[in-house]
């Protein structure tokens, strides 16, 4: 049997909003904004690189999110440059 899709799966979807709240309400705020207006239309893709992008600190997930810094090591990947660029825009 395989594993149902994100979208198709109504507690995986809580539990990503959930874990999208973070410590830094600068943080919270941009994530949520995102959720509110794409959580809906997310791939497969988008969410393991948003998951990916939950592992860092605050800090320095603000620093991410400001394009103060660059993904590097794990982060390095092209899915998670593309959904922080959307981030970046909300």
């Amino acid at each position: 049997m395989t594993e149902a899709r994100h979208q198709d799966d109504p507690a995986k979807r809580a539990r990503l909003r959930w874990r999208s709240r973070r410590g830094l309400l600068e943080n919270d705020l941009i994530l949520t904004r995102f959720l509110d207006a794409h959580e809906a239309t997310l791939s497969d893709v988008d969410v393991d690189a948003l998951t990916r992008l939950l592992e860092p600190t605050d800090n320095d997930l603000m620093a991410l999110l400001l394009g103060r810094k660059e993904p590097e090591g794990e982060l390095d990947l092209p899915s998670v440059h593309d959904l922080l660029a959307r981030l970046r825009q909300v």
